[in-house]
């Protein structure tokens, strides 16, 4: 399992790494290998309001189909357009395949999320 540093996680197998007031958000390698092959991505649409902890999308794979849940709050400022043909990407390169970016509006939340050491013992507890 590769987790990196640099970034926080959430519960919910997030990665989020933030830019200025902007924070990328993905899934973790532990929530790619716990889907299994990734066929269909649903996304935000671009300008959407998100609360922490609102559902921003679906992913489905071969076993099933998830919620995906906002780590922050914010407003979404791009989607990954390349995953709605290439979903397996998330697969592939799970910190690379971003899948929303957020202009947060209260950077405070990131105090709430973990960073890669914390993230390492929750997957291990998840086991």
């Amino acid at each position: 399992m590769k987790i990196l540093e640099g970034l926080y996680y959430s519960k919910d197998h997030e990665w989020i790494k933030v830019e200025g007031a902007k924070a990328f958000i993905g899934i973790t390698d532990y929530a790619q290998d716990a889907l299994g092959g990734i066929v269909f991505i649903e996304m935000p649409e671009v300008d959407d309001e998100l609360s922490a902890g609102d559902v921003y999308g679906v992913i489905e794979s071969v076993k099933a189909a998830s919620d995906s849940y906002s780590p922050l709050s914010g407003k979404v400022v791009e989607i990954n357009d390349e995953l709605e043909d290439s979903p397996e990407l998330l697969n592939e390169k799970p910190y690379e395949s971003w899948i929303l970016a957020l202009e947060m509006s209260d950077d405070t939340e990131l105090d709430g999320l973990m960073k890669s050491k914390e993230y390492e013992e929750f997957c291990k507890s998840e086991s």
